[in-house]
Parts: C-alpha cells; structure tokens; sequence
C-alpha cells in the first residue's frame, strides 16, 4: 500500500496526556490511518520527524478570528503555531445571526470588523461561507449572547421580554440545527449587562437541548469574581448544559492570589455538574477600552483608536503626556478602542494553567492594529516557556491540554488525538526550540520551533513557509 503522507521516526505525544512513544504514522486522504514502526512502507511525501514532537493540531477553544478566516485565509497567526482547529464566536460576540449596513457595530461588537463584516442573517448563512471559502484551520462556532440580545431587542440597556427572549430562542435553534457548539455570553459588555439569569437561563435551555455548551466571559473577574462564578455554575444547573468559564483570572492587585479559592469552587462544583475553564498564558489582558478595567491597571497599552489611530501601539501614560490632560479624560477621549491591561500576577496565571481541567485559548483579537502578543505566541509559549523552561508541567500535559481536553470537552469528533481513524490534524515540533516570540512591542512576531503543520491530511505550513492549502472544515460535534 501507498499512503499519501508518511511521518517517520517522531516521538509521538498523542494528545492523551500518556507519554511519548517512537513511532511513524500514516496518513491517507483526511485520516490517520496507521501509528506503528512502518518500516518498507511507501508514500507519496516522507517527513523526517527525527528528534521532532508529533502530536495532534492544537485547539485554540477561545478566539475571535470569526472574522479572519475570511480576511486572511492562511490563518497564519493560527497555522504558525500549530493551531489547526478554532473556535470563534466568544465572549458573547459572533458575526451572525447579524446584518447592520448603516450602524457601526457597538463595542465589543467592533472587535470583529466594521459594518459590513456583519452580513449574515443566519448560521447557515456562515456555516456555508466557511464551505464556500474555506480557511486553512477548521472552524467550530459559537453563536454570542450579545449578537443575539442586538437582533431581538429594541434597546439592549434593559433585561429582554418574554417576546424577546422568545427571538432568541429561534435564532440560537437556528445556529444549533446547523451544527453550533452552544452560546457564549459577555457579561462585562454593556450591550450584556442587563441580561438576567432567567433570560440567560431560557436561551441556554435551547443549547442545552441539543447537546451544546454554555461558555462565558463572566461578569466580574475582579472584586465580585466568586458572586460571578456562583451566576455562572446556577446556569448550567438550571439548563444541564456543561459550562465553560472563559479566560478565567483574578483582576487587579486586590485579587491577587485568589485563585487558590476560585479553583476550589470550581472543584467542588464539578462533583454535581460539568464544568471546564480555559486560559491563556500571560499576565496582561486585552479587549474594547474600560475605564473599570484601566482602573485596576498596573500598566495600559492602547491597542487601537478610532479617534486617535496614532496611538495605536503607545502607554496610556505616554498618551496621557502628549495629550495634557487626565488618565479618565484621555481613556474618554480614545473611545472607542482597544488596550492591553497589566493586571494579573504570574502565579495565579500558573496555578490557573495547571489545573487539570484548563484549556489553552488565544483570546487573539487579530482586527486590533498593534495587538496583544497572545495572537501569535499562545501556544508555543505553553510548550517552550511554561512546560520547558519553567516546568509547570510536562511536554504531554500541555499537548493534551491543547487537543483532547480541548476536542473532549467541545465534543469535537474525531479530533485532538493521534490514533487510527481520527481525522489527520496533525504537528512537528522542535521541543528543543519551540518558543513564543510575539512581544508586547513586537506583537507580530511569528514563534519558531513549529515545523509541519498538517489540516486534515493537507500541509499547510511546512518549514516557514504557508502553503496555498484551504482544508478547513466546519466542525463536528458528536
């Protein structure tokens, strides 16, 4: 037999969390068919994976490329990392079921993309875009609570009506019955703020009726963080359905340290319900310009401004100088934006990261100008400076960390794992070498150490280089 793509002589992680094995692997069409010595075997392509990792494509379960899969189908903040697998629409935005031709979209809206990034009236309008066009990664939706509350309500500055909530029950049937993985809510936003438990609870009963996930940006991850956590796991009781607290961290210095009792309710929460949380691995935070969040800040960078483009990149404090005025008045003054906040401690973010249950997400924001590192550096940040350099944990627990933990708990078919029949998403990596190199004043740095990265038996990014490959698929849920 000749296979289309064999990988010879790996050490291979296989996602599992057990350790690393020598071995080939083979990949026919879109699967991997065979993981044993293959010795005499034949293929198409031969890849040396001598002294290399291969492990599953990594799952980035937080980000906000709904937009960049469009914009830039190569993904290549994503692929260079290794990413072969993401999940948009989080923090309770998502591009559809949204059209707005003559109103700006309102923060964080606005995170996506101008208005006419918000052309689809429906899931299925985006599912078959990603089919039309598809990008280099796969790509698994999440339909945002906010971008549901902007279609089905007048005025988003009050809780919803019955009527109203009845709307959003259609339109996040609509997003599941065309494949939907659940809905996501932003609780800090203001389009979210008034939302109740109760209407939350009654559009999450139709997620959870078809088997989806309740994902949160929850409403205060400061002072209030524990009232927020309580909110968060009452949902998944009420609906059943398994939660997710997104980018779960402890704001500002008054919090440092309570992680410890956070983890802790989330540990014993999970005795009686399914609870999961992700992270990403630094200490700065990024999103639309808050004054609540610049507050709390040791150190803010404005990512992006529509009133001041030129900031773009520069301190608040520097902005604050040349502008002659006030931090509040300045905050005022960049709106709307995007910034970067310094307001986590390096050993909350590694207690959070070591949890068995945390997954690895981006939290990318690919339109911001001079964005947060984490776009392009996530990753392998996780596996060079935390499961290297620093030990946290070792080379297996982060993979599996970034695959089967990832695809497990968004049930995700047939992904995140190296064994005979999964479908074939696949990296090489350098353990020796892997590192981030994405900085706050160089954010776009690519990292190194990646490879091979391999999307349903197609290479996109061999040695550097990007191919002109487009294999990404809408995901499954099992």
């Amino acid at each position: 037999m000749t296979y289309d793509i064999l990988i010879k002589n790996g050490d291979v992680i296989n996602g599992l969390g057990t350790p690393r094995f020598k071995s080939d692997i083979a990949i026919d069409n879109d699967k991997i068919v065979a993981i044993s010595s293959l010795d005499g075997a034949k293929a198409e392509m031969v890849i040396d994976a001598t002294d290399m990792i291969v492990s599953p494509g990594f799952i980035d379960v937080h980000t906000h490329d709904d937009n960049l899969i469009f914009s830039d189908s190569s993904m290549r903040p994503k692929i260079s990392q290794g990413v072969t697998s993401i999940i948009v629409g989080n923090c309770g935005v998502s591009l559809a079921p949204l059209i707005l031709n003559q109103v700006s979209p309102p923060p964080p809206q606005d995170l996506l993309g101008e208005k006419d990034s918000y052309k689809y009236s429906n899931f299925s309008e985006y599912r078959s875009a990603i089919e039309k066009y598809p990008p280099a990664t796969n790509v698994g939706f999440l339909a945002g609570h906010g971008t549901l509350r902007i279609c089905a309500m007048e005025s988003t500055e009050k809780p919803a009506s019955p009527s109203e909530i009845k709307k959003m029950q259609i339109l996040i049937d609509e997003a599941m019955s065309v494949g939907g993985l659940g809905i996501s809510t932003g609780l800090i936003y203001e389009p979210n703020k008034a939302a109740t438990i109760d209407e939350i609870s009654a559009v999450t009963e139709v997620v959870a009726n078809y088997g989806g996930i309740y994902t949160t940006h929850m409403r205060d991850e400061s002072n209030q963080i524990n009232k927020s956590i309580e909110e968060t796991l009452l949902i998944g009781q009420r609906t059943n359905a398994p939660v997710i607290i997104s980018h779960h961290k402890c704001m500002g210095k008054s919090n440092y340290g309570r992680s410890s009792e956070t983890l802790r309710r989330i540990n014993q929460a999970k005795s009686f319900q399914t609870v999961g949380l992700d992270a990403y691995p630094y200490t700065a935070a990024s999103t639309v310009i808050l004054p609540e969040m610049v507050e709390m800040s040791e150190r803010v960078i404005i990512t992006w401004s529509k009133t001041f483009p030129n900031f773009s990149g520069h301190d608040l404090e520097y902005i604050c100088n040349q502008m002659k005025c006030k931090k509040e008045d300045s905050v005022k003054a960049l709106m709307p934006g995007g910034a970067i906040y310094f307001l986590m401690n390096e050993s909350d973010v590694q207690k959070i990261l070591q949890h068995p249950d945390t997954m690895i997400g981006s939290d990318g924001l690919p339109n911001d100008k001079h964005p947060h590192p984490r776009l392009w550096g996530t990753f392998p940040r996780v596996l060079g400076h935390y499961a290297r350099d620093i030990g946290i944990f070792t080379l297996e627990e982060a993979v599996r960390k970034m695959t089967s933990l990832s695809a497990r708990t968004f049930k995700l078919k047939n992904r995140g794992e190296l064994i005979p029949g999964s479908f074939a998403d696949v990296v090489i990596f350098d353990p020796k070498t892997v590192k981030d190199n994405a900085t706050y004043d160089n954010p776009l740095k690519p990292s190194e150490g990646i490879d091979t990265v391999i999307v349903n038996g197609t290479i996109v990014f061999e040695n550097g280089i990007h191919s002109s490959s487009r294999p990404g698929v809408p995901l499954l849920r099992s």
